[in-house]
């Protein structure tokens, strides 16, 4: 799925600050190639899964090349070109933000946004250039990626940031899981009849699924959920990078606005961290793998309250495959 189009349509807008780049573009051709790159500029302190302390003297001059220093390595598997990862990142300059900040409430140990996004793609914060250099790191690791932000962002930076060409741009990036995501996947098992008043579903493999909307039903006022097929796997938790298969239509006229079918298969969100739209936090946390989810969510867990969203005042109703985590 195109992660763009996915952000529009389903997922809220994150709580982030300006975006690092002017426009959304592919992936990089560059490579992990940090073994003869000049030393880092940047001092980092602070243990993996922790907040980490950042600091570049007032003189120094980054390098126009990426420079990749791992200062912990990790014990998991090995991020590969196309993984899906889930990383945990802070910058040295405040506008560039910092997945600690994104904290749900003021528990430390409440999960927190994080990053999710395939190695070898831009990303609105985290530039393939950076996200290139992932590949042959294990999970677990922590790594300190600089360079100027010219050699890292070239023309696309953001004007709005006020960072300068020759400035130093350094991400610490903690590698929390990694995945290959398979994007034909879909919930297997005999899938459950609708209730009675609820939309109907016919789910062919590999296509997006059909929803009918109940002729002369109301849309429910609450959000409603039934589990149509009940997988085996692990439960989902708040926090976790959940990768689904999905069909969206409005309750008012029946019409498909959004599949993961149409656009390029499975694709991943972080879920229980208010990533996504409210309705989607409260029913597939708790949910399984393996399960497929009809839902029904009012505008205001929906996009009700952002009031620009063409899909403002509709009710959506949503068939999900819950595929795996990251």
């Amino acid at each position: 799925m195109n992660p763009t189009k996915t952000a529009r349509r389903v997922a809220a807008a994150l709580v982030v600050p300006a975006l690092l780049f002017t426009a959304a573009c592919g992936g990089s051709d560059s490579k992990n190639d940090d073994e003869q790159k000049p030393g880092a500029v940047a001092k980092v302190s602070g243990k993996f899964g922790a907040e980490p302390k950042i600091e570049v003297p007032d003189d120094a001059k980054g390098s126009d090349e990426v420079v990749v220093n791992e200062l912990l390595a990790g014990k998991g598997a090995e991020v590969k070109k196309g993984d899906t990862v889930r990383v945990d990142y802070a910058a040295n300059i405040e506008a560039l933000g910092s997945t600690w900040s994104q904290r749900l409430g003021t528990d430390p140990e409440a999960p927190r946004t994080q990053i999710v996004q395939e190695v070898g793609q831009e990303g609105p914060m985290l530039p393939a250039k950076v996200m290139d250099n992932l590949a042959g790191h294990k999970v677990g690791s922590r790594l300190q990626i600089e360079g100027t932000a010219q050699g890292i962002v070239g023309d696309r930076l953001n004007p709005q940031l006020n960072i300068k060409p020759a400035d130093t741009l350094v991400w610490v990036i903690d590698i929390v899981n990694a995945k290959k995501i398979d994007k034909k996947a879909e919930s297997k098992g005999t899938q459950a009849a609708t209730e009675a008043g609820t939309p109907q579903v016919k789910a062919p493999s590999q296509k997006a699924a059909t929803i009918t909307i109940p002729k002369g039903e109301k849309a429910p006022k609450d959000l409603q959920q039934q589990v149509l097929i009940k997988g085996e796997g692990a439960e989902v938790k708040a926090g976790e990078g959940l990768v689904v298969q999905y069909t969206g239509v409005k309750w008012e006229d029946g019409k498909k606005f959004d599949s993961s079918w149409d656009n390029g298969g499975a694709t991943v969100f972080p879920i229980g961290v208010n990533a996504v739209i409210k309705g989607w936090d409260q029913a597939l946390v708790g949910k399984h793998i393996g399960d497929r989810v009809l839902l029904t969510i009012p505008p205001a867990l929906a996009y009700g309250e952002s009031g620009t969203s063409e899909l403002a005042k509709n009710n959506l109703v949503f068939v999900v495959d819950i595929l795996d985590t990251v």
